[in-house]
């Protein structure tokens, strides 16, 4: 059965959610879907944002406390309540899955979240939890659309452009599983803010950026930052926006911001001889992310009032509380996280301890602009040159507040003195909801026609081989990458990778290394690196497998050499063909970088 409509999932780090439009009409009639989610015990209201929380309930998780109209005797909440329950039982609420959903470090399939929780509370994997959210979303959709299952309709689903092509995957597996349809596109998040951009402006976006112009996204949301360059081109006498770069995953987003205004807190306790122990503490991080909010938000109060419950003796049953003012918060957030810096500088490194707890790798500078300078140089001629934006588009809930916004263009714009300053795009206001509203924007316009982002994979794929020579005891063999497919390879399309023969193990388990680049524009596939820089290339997971073996050789390996192809779903086929039969091997991922 043909789809009814196109369906936009924004799955965030902070807040999930669902747009949509009918796919009849001559234009795309989007709206948000209210979802119904627990706000309290046994309390359900329809809220058009669905905080990412999922909390693991205990022996109160009984008589039908977390059911919803969908589900009966359930033992978690996702939504609104879990968000509360963040403050009150840490142990027990997952946050920041999706920061988790990209961590390679860790087996993201296993339950290991939330992290560090005693031994008696049950836990759950990443991609698990992702999965809880998906179907809680699509849950919502049937109970207002029983009509159209979600499985036949078109879904676009929205990713952050820096996910490499393993977290990529674990976000299908998770939206497969929640029963999705097989077809769902992943569209980057800030390509998805480029789409709201073209729904609000509709045709007036042509009079804003013309040829030669370079967009800056900046996506700051409340995990991860996420930047992307993307240029205005010609193609057959149209203007087209082209995707240039995308820079790294970056952990450091309003969640940062909150523990900054929960440390500047605890100092003001401190000097009322109040000392929060460590459940104060979280208690303390989540109650300031309100605070910011509040203060930060246009026509804000000029004080607030945070509050922790008591846990003292004198206090149990009680609260204690400190009053912030506006100033004070703004220039904390402000100067911490969005300093005045030169085009040239760099984020400051973390110096390296013998030991440290795994974790999520949070970025050790937390300042914003450091790390967009950053992006810049390397998308630039050198790093005094760095890459010049000519229009600055914000998205992410960060930048609702008006002097985040006001602070990084006026770095911008100190950048390159004597040229004109970054000019902010106006259009989708709503930075909550912009990315939903985007990916529904996108999905009509490949079904029905418009304005696409062009581009390709944002990334260039390598494969990892490793030398023959003379073995040396407890050192490995060093290792090159070829290059397999290059920057900018557009889905559909193949190549041959010239190159020597290469022994391919068959036969055996094996272990298949994989590295990417956003940086190396110019390698194209056949390229053989020796040598490269911590910046230029960063390995992917491996993929362990055993090939079926060639019957007609009789060696351990097999001498091949490598064809890719970038399929239409945005999968990186890696054909092993064999230089002495006509076998062939097949190794793929997904890379899908939707354009």
């Amino acid at each position: 059965m043909p789809a009814k409509y196109v369906v936009g999932m924004d799955l965030g780090t902070t807040n999930s959610l669902l747009a949509c439009a009918p796919l009849e009409g001559d234009e795309p009639r989007i709206e948000v879907l209210p979802v119904p989610q627990l706000v309290a015990a046994a309390t359900v209201e329809a809220r058009e944002l669905l905080p990412s929380f999922l909390y693991l309930g205990g022996a109160e998780a009984r008589g039908g406390v977390y059911d919803l109209p969908w589900a009966t005797e359930q033992t978690f909440a996702v939504g609104e309540l879990a968000r509360r329950q963040a403050a009150e039982m840490p142990d027990r609420t997952v946050a920041a899955a999706k920061s988790w959903l990209c961590h390679s470090r860790v087996d993201r399939r296993q339950p290991i979240l939330p992290w560090n929780a005693p031994g008696e509370v049950p836990k759950i994997s990443p991609v698990e939890t992702a999965q809880r959210y998906i179907e809680h979303l699509r849950s919502a959709w049937e109970a207002a659309h029983p009509e159209a299952p979600l499985a036949e309709q078109y879904v676009v689903l929205t990713v952050p452009a820096s996910f490499d092509a393993s977290a990529r995957e674990l976000t299908r597996e998770a939206a497969l599983a929640a029963g999705l349809p097989a077809e769902v596109i992943l569209l980057e998040e800030p390509q998805a803010a480029v789409y709201a951009w073209l729904a609000a402006s509709g045709r007036r976006w042509r009079r804003a950026i013309s040829l030669g112009d370079t967009l800056l996204v900046c996506d700051v949301g409340g995990g991860t930052t996420d930047l992307t360059l993307v240029g205005a081109a010609e193609e057959q006498g149209e203007l087209v926006l082209r995707r240039i770069a995308v820079g790294n995953h970056l952990l450091v987003g309003g969640d940062n911001m909150d523990l900054a205004l929960a440390h500047f807190v605890a100092g003001r306790f401190a000097e009322q001889g109040v000392q929060l122990d460590p459940w104060q503490s979280v208690a303390l991080w989540h109650s300031c992310r309100a605070a910011k909010e509040a203060v930060l938000a246009p026509g804000g109060p000029e004080t607030h009032t945070i509050s922790v419950l008591g846990r003292g003796r004198k206090l149990v049953g009680g609260t204690v509380s400190v009053e912030v003012d506006r100033r004070s918060v703004a220039d904390l957030l402000v100067d911490g996280f969005f300093p005045r810096c030169r085009p040239t500088d760099r984020p400051a490194r973390h110096r390296v301890s013998g030991f440290r707890e795994i974790g999520l790798p949070f970025e050790f500078d937390t300042a914003v602009t450091r790390h967009v300078a950053a992006f810049l140089q390397a998308q630039g001629e050198s790093a005094d040159q760095p890459a010049r934006p000519t229009h600055v588009l914000f998205n992410g809930g960060v930048f609702k507040a008006a002097v985040l916004r006001e602070r990084l263009l006026e770095v911008l714009g100190q950048w390159f003195p004597g040229e004109a300053a970054p000019r902010l795009l106006e259009g989708e206001h709503d930075l909550d909801r912009a990315v939903a509203r985007g990916a529904v924007y996108y999905g009509w316009a490949k079904n029905r026609g418009g304005v696409r982002i062009r581009g390709g994979t944002a990334q260039a794929y390598y494969v990892g081989i490793e030398t023959a020579g003379l073995a040396v005891p407890g050192a490995p063999r060093p290792l090159r990458a070829l290059c397999v497919a290059p920057i900018g390879m557009e889905e559909g399309s193949e190549t041959d990778v010239p190159s020597e023969e290469i022994g391919l193990v068959v036969g055996e388990p094996a272990q298949f290394r994989f590295f990417a680049s956003a940086v190396r524009k110019h390698d194209r596939p056949g390229e053989l690196l020796n040598a490269w820089g911590a910046d230029d290339l960063f390995e992917t997971d491996p993929l362990e497998t055993m090939l079926p073996p060639d019957e007609s050789i009789e060696e351990p390996y097999v001498p091949v050499k490598f064809h890719s192809r970038i399929t239409e779903l945005g999968v990186l086929e890696l054909w092993c063909v064999s230089t002495k039969s006509d076998r062939r091997w097949k190794l793929e991922f997904s890379v899908r970088e939707e354009s």
